[in-house]
């Protein structure tokens, strides 16, 4: 297996021209910083939601890791479909920590303020792991339909290098996406209202906060919206469809309870993950929305990422083989 690191250099090292774009235009907003109200939790409730979320954010660390290190030691995960379940593991990791920790702190804290390069880079972030997170799930949908549909021809389709393109792909087309939004937001006026319904600072919000001209951002929401979640979905229904296809050509049990034990796994992290997607950006309106869009922002930064490990350990028979291998192995050591 490659080496994850080096992926994340590269955008992780455009941080530092994003901090220097955010203290140059500053400048010209009278806003320094950014009131997050958080989750309209009731004061006497805030200690029970903190343990929650805390214990929900420890499992979501704990249990991605366990799936790299899983792995990384066993040679038999050394597959495709393995090589990019690690590094969903690593973006969900990564996914949840840019909007958890802050939620936690303020919930114990009460300091619910957060300061305007902070809030940009927060945003800059979410954005990034986010489009990864979606080209990732396009990945293996791709690596399954390879498997199910050219069984014969699928180590010379899904070769080693062509998997490390998909991945350095998936880093750099987000990594643009999200550092053009920045850019954008970055050259934007906040004038009076600095107040965020929200527990982290989301693109939308903030444009409805600013008293410029939106359009040009609003423009290019719809453009690159486009290539970072429709065509990773349209990729995975392609392949979708395409794997049904050829099992309705050829029906049998034994070949339905193949497909479904090796895109199973998958099928169920896709349909929580945009499930929550469509849910909350094409559901009707209402005088609640905020708190309906903190509600979904949890189940796809919180919930969905914790539950992830679960849903592959436990319907995956290679992973939980692995897992009691590694289990077994620590239990001879201690003793």
């Amino acid at each position: 297996m490659l080496s994850i690191s080096k992926f994340l250099s590269f955008p992780i090292s455009l941080h530092s021209q994003i901090q220097k774009s955010i203290m140059r235009w500053e400048n010209e907003s009278s806003v320094s910083e950014f009131l997050l109200l958080g989750l309209p939790i009731q004061r006497e409730q805030q200690a029970m939601f903190f343990a929650l979320f805390l214990s929900m954010y420890l499992t979501t660390i704990l249990g991605n890791l366990l799936i790299i290190l899983l792995i990384r030691l066993d040679s038999r995960l050394h597959t495709p479909m393995y090589f990019f379940l690690s590094h969903l593991a690593l973006t969900d990791i990564s996914f949840s920590s840019v909007t958890v920790p802050k939620m936690l702190m303020n919930m114990q804290t009460q300091h619910l303020f957060i300061s305007y390069p902070d809030c940009i880079s927060q945003m800059y972030f979410y954005m990034l792991f986010g489009g990864v997170d979606n080209f990732l799930l396009g990945e293996m949908a791709y690596d399954r339909y390879a498997a199910i549909c050219h069984p014969l021809h699928y180590t010379s389709i899904m070769k080693k290098e062509f998997c490390v393109l998909l991945i350095a792909g998936s880093w750099i087309l987000s990594c643009g996406s999200a550092l053009l939004h920045t850019l954008l937001l970055a050259q934007l006026s906040f004038c009076a209202d600095n107040t965020i319904p929200h527990f982290f600072c989301s693109l939308s919000i903030l444009l409805k906060l600013s008293c410029s001209n939106t359009s040009l951002n609003e423009l290019v929401i719809l453009t690159t919206g486009a290539g970072v979640i429709i065509l990773p979905l349209s990729g995975i229904l392609l392949s979708y469809g395409r794997i049904v296809a050829s099992i309705l050509r050829v029906p049998s049990t034994k070949g339905i309870c193949k497909a479904l034990s090796t895109c199973g796994s998958h099928l169920s992290v896709v349909s929580l993950f945009y499930g929550t997607i469509v849910a909350l950006y094409f559901s009707p309106s209402s005088n609640n929305s905020n708190e309906k869009d903190m509600i979904f922002s949890l189940m796809y930064t919180v919930v969905t990422p914790m539950l992830n490990p679960f849903i592959y350990s436990l319907r995956n028979r290679d992973m939980k083989l692995a897992l009691g291998i590694l289990f077994r192995n620590v239990i001879l050591f201690f003793k």
